[in-house]
């Protein structure tokens, strides 16, 4: 079955760690995953891509330091490792698989053919 799936999300103080992850099947693990967030009442945003085998990474120029993404090609899962939690990090995290080698935009959602339901991050202060 062809899908993303989720988990590693939930309600962590500011200045907490947690690592999410994201479990792909039925597909080309070499293709782009993506991370994205969507907080309420915003519109949904590129957090961080990984490609191919060897793992190239992209980050959106307001997440870097804090968010890392890492991939595990035996068991075709993506990681999202989020360090120093804060209350504006609160959203649904969703990871995102692209059906080509390459995306020109990595943060744009509409690059991404299959995307999971979704993974809520709560962020106390």
């Amino acid at each position: 079955e062809v899908q993303l799936v989720e988990s590693g999300g939930g309600l962590v103080q500011a200045g907490g760690s947690l690592r999410l992850s994201c479990a792909a099947s039925g597909f080309d693990f070499d293709y782009p995953i993506a991370w994205f967030r969507q907080a309420p009442g915003k519109e949904r945003e590129g957090v961080s891509c990984i490609v191919g085998s060897a793992g190239v990474k992209f980050y959106a120029d307001s997440e870097k330091g804090r968010f890392t993404i890492s991939k595990d090609n035996a068991k075709n899962i993506v990681y999202l490792q989020i360090n120093d939690l804060k209350p504006e990090d609160t959203a649904v995290y969703y990871c995102a698989a692209a059906y080509n080698t390459l995306v020109s935009s990595p943060f744009s959602s509409h690059e991404y053919d299959l995307w999971g339901q979704g993974t809520q991050v709560t962020v106390s202060s």
